[in-house]
């Protein structure tokens, strides 16, 4: 994804989320569902990962997992020019392994969408199983769940250090026998007076809220604690649009 490639401006045009009451969020889930201690956090498809920078600040181990070279750059460098260290593993998050294990993983905005089957859930589930500590925390942000509406196109402008990016996002039903959807994603930049603007078109995966939580009992590494809301915890009867979906391994 060509986007994914230009992490400055990803990162900019992402900003609007508050990572303080997101981690705090987190801490909640962790005092309330985790069986031991956490010191090791794993961000999966990591992004430029603003969350880890701030756990490294507060002294915790972070690790950034990722496929894109210049992701991981961009932020190994920004953790060092805050003064903390982030370790980084290049890998597709389908098939990983890391050298020692984590006692909280992660995947946030929808990331999991990425997978192209059931099958390619099941073995990242296997990759995760494989890198978390037993009663350690895995939280997945936006499982997507439902069919996309007629009108399903969103639009936002954010600034930061004279970069203005204005992204364009669209999703429309691909097929909908494998459940597939198309997303657009467009970044339309002014950075200093330089415009340019870069496109991307990739698919996502529906995962229905039943059949999660069959490939989860199906796996059989990790216990499936629920549905949870966005911005405070809260266990929801049925996923919304905004969620999280909270499992510890066994």
């Amino acid at each position: 994804m060509k986007i994914y490639k230009m992490p400055l401006y990803y990162e900019v045009a992402f900003g609007f989320v508050d990572v303080k009451k997101q981690l705090a969020l987190f801490e909640e889930f962790i005092e309330r569902k985790s069986k031991i201690e956490v010191k090791r956090f794993l961000d999966i498809g990591c992004g430029p990962s603003r969350q880890l920078r701030e756990l490294a600040k507060r002294g915790h181990e972070a690790v950034a997992l990722d496929s894109c070279r210049e992701m991981l750059k961009y932020l190994k460098d920004k953790a060092a020019a805050s003064g903390v260290s982030i370790e980084t593993v290049r890998a597709n998050f389908l098939r990983f392994k890391l050298k020692k294990k984590v006692d909280f993983a992660f995947m946030l905005m929808g990331t999991i969408g990425y997978v192209r089957s059931n099958d390619e859930f099941l073995s990242h589930l296997n990759s995760v199983a494989k890198s978390l500590r037993p009663g350690g925390l895995y939280l997945l942000e936006n499982v997507r769940h439902d069919w996309p509406s007629k009108d399903n196109r969103q639009s936002w402008v954010m600034k930061k250090h004279g970069i203005t990016v204005k992204t364009s996002y669209d999703l429309k039903v691909k097929d909908k026998m494998a459940q597939l959807c198309k997303e657009t994603l467009r970044l339309d930049i002014d950075d200093h007076g330089k415009k340019l603007a870069v496109e991307s078109r990739f698919d996502s995966k529906l995962i229905f809220p039943e059949e999660f939580s069959g490939l989860i009992k199906s796996n059989g590494k990790f216990e499936f604690l629920g549905w949870f809301e966005h911005k405070k915890f809260k266990k929801l009867k049925e996923p919304a649009m905004l969620n999280y979906a909270l499992l510890r391994r066994k």
